[in-house]
């Protein structure tokens, strides 16, 4: 493990904290985070990552936005997507106060997504590490990617990947299409 990686698990808990500010600046019109300090304080926040911000209420999904290339600092995409993930997500409607105090929050660091090369749908499920590999679809103008932790919803492969054909828009038997595929790790703290 890198030490960058190393320092983000040291710091689970800033990492969190600064998550949860996040939101809450935005629902009691506050100003919380200092970003210069943060900075100061855990140098590992300047590095560019990509991250995605999960939010699970009484064990229901209640919002997850994230980045999947790194673009900007990783205290900048958290703060960006733990906002979004509370307030932005199409799916649900803003988080509310009364939400706000019971959220879990789950943070997940990603890897660069690394394109993977198959022949068919035999080939990839032979190449898909069921369990650890987050994945990314692309198939003309569609697009979609479930985090690694999707798995545990959806533990076979062709189950996981007719739930991604669906979410990306697509018929459930898209992998007929041969789209590109493209996986990565995420660096889960919750």
């Amino acid at each position: 493990m890198d030490s960058i990686n190393e320092q983000i698990l040291e710091n689970s808990k800033v990492l969190l904290e600064i998550a949860k500010k996040s939101i809450d600046e935005q629902l009691s019109n506050r100003k919380y985070i200092n970003k210069e300090d943060l900075l100061q304080r855990y140098p590992f926040l300047n590095e560019n990552r990509a991250t995605f911000v999960t939010l699970n209420l009484n064990g229901n999904l209640r919002g997850c936005i994230g980045s999947l290339l790194p673009q900007r600092s990783l205290l900048d995409d958290l703060l960006s997507n733990a906002k979004a993930a509370a307030f932005d997500d199409p799916r649900f409607h803003t988080l509310s106060t009364k939400e706000f105090k019971t959220v879990e929050i789950e943070i997940s660091i990603l890897t660069i997504p690394i394109e993977l090369i198959y022949e068919d749908t035999n080939d990839l499920k032979s190449k898909i590490r069921i369990g650890e590999d987050g994945v990314i679809l692309k198939s003309g103008m569609h697009q979609a990617t479930f985090l690694p932790q999707v798995w545990e919803q959806l533990p076979n492969f062709e189950e996981f990947f007719s739930h991604l054909c669906q979410k990306a828009g697509l018929e459930v038997q898209c992998l007929e299409l041969n789209p590109d595929i493209y996986t990565y790790k995420a660096l889960k703290v919750k």
